[in-house]
């Protein structure tokens, strides 16, 4: 059973965050491994110390642990067995317990790419595979990536003996602290290029256009990004490559707005069509559909397709297609249309303006 945090450096739940600290101090001091030789119960305990003091002092994860106890956020580094404290026995062993030393590190990875594809709306609604070009770092061919000129190696650095690490001794409250650094003549490597690749100039890649095709899932919404991993820049002398990341811009439709997961569309009618009603042949993007306006349509009514949205990308179906009528009033009307509205006025009773009262009558006449 985990110990409680509390418990390992023997103080209360208010302990202020001095009082942690000298808590800490005293207890590493008394289960320090180089003051315990040989035994192994002084080097469990401090590292239990260790963990411990890494929560406790973070103000953050010490009110996580507060609350959810050790199963709750941020109570550890993932991926660190002993809670994300590599760092502190580090600072203590030099970079292994018991004060091994330093291991030579792994190839530098490369760095992560950012691109931008802009789509059409139909590709966002359906699914598209499209074809995207970058200039990145790839493998060197003619020194197989090693940096070396073909026919030579790489030598052992003379800096850190073939580590990749230097190590620098200096005292602390705790006694003397052996700290680990990344060896700078070979750059954490352990190994020095003697006659570097006039092709890559020892860096084992080079820079080129490599063309990729990216999955655009059906769905996807402007403003998403896309990783590819493993198609970033390759890293020097072998190392992995990084991501590239695909950011997704869709282009403005001509017809159709997008909502979330509904399409909108603003059907410009005329009067005639929205008084007497009318059935219009509709292209949606999933083909041509029946829209049926009724007699008596008012401008802002809304006619809904089902299932002729986007795509849930969490989930299934579709949005719809919502098409919002707007009643188009008529204007430059010619005599006989004006007669005709005026009748059709008179036949319902609704005043309307004489003839030559309008504005652009008054124009007229001022220039007489």
């Amino acid at each position: 059973m985990t110990r409680d945090h509390y418990e390992v450096l023997g103080v209360s739940r208010d302990a202020s965050p001095e009082e942690v600290k000298r808590a800490y101090r005293r207890l590493a001091r008394q289960h320090h491994p180089d003051a315990n030789q040989g035994d192994g119960g002084a080097e469990a305990e401090f590292k239990s110390v260790a963990a411990a003091y890494e929560v406790l002092s973070d103000p953050d994860r010490r009110r996580n642990y507060d609350r959810f106890g050790h199963d709750g956020p941020s109570t550890g580094m993932a991926g660190d067995p002993f809670g994300g404290i590599g760092d502190i026995f580090e600072s203590f062993f030099g970079g292994g317990f018991g004060g091994t030393g330093g291991r030579r590190s792994g190839p530098t990875p490369g760095e992560d790419l950012q691109t931008t594809i802009e789509v059409e709306l139909e590709d966002a609604v359906f699914g598209s595979e499209e074809e995207i070009t970058v200039r990145t770092a790839v493998a060197c061919a003619d020194c197989e990536a090693t940096g070396s000129t073909p026919g030579t190696s790489a030598e052992r650095c003379g800096g850190c003996s073939g580590t990749g690490h230097v190590q620098r001794v200096r005292q602390s409250l705790l006694g003397q602290m052996v700290t680990t650094t990344s060896c700078p003549a070979c750059g954490g490597r352990g190994e020095v290029i003697s006659d570097p690749c006039g092709a890559c100039r020892g860096e084992g890649r080079r820079v080129e256009e490599q063309s990729f095709t990216v999955n655009v899932r059906a769905g996807v919404d402007e403003g998403t990004t896309l990783r590819l991993s493993g198609r970033g820049a390759v890293g020097p002398r072998g190392g992995p490559a990084g991501d590239l990341y695909v950011h997704v811009r869709i282009r403005p439709h001509a017809v159709f707005e997008r909502h979330g997961s509904d399409l909108m569309h603003r059907l410009h009618l005329p009067v005639t069509q929205a008084a007497l009603g009318v059935e219009l042949d509709y292209k949606t993007l999933d083909g041509t559909e029946i829209l049926r306006i009724p007699a008596g349509t008012q401008g802002g009514e809304l006619f809904r397709f089902r299932d002729h949205g986007v795509p849930h990308l969490q989930g299934r179906g579709r949005g719809d297609l919502v098409v919002e009528v707007v009643v188009d009033t008529p204007i430059d009307l010619t005599t006989e249309e004006e007669e005709i509205l005026r009748s059709l006025a008179a036949e319902r009773g609704e005043a309307v303006a004489e003839p030559g009262d309008g504005l652009l009558s008054r124009i007229r006449a001022a220039f007489r």
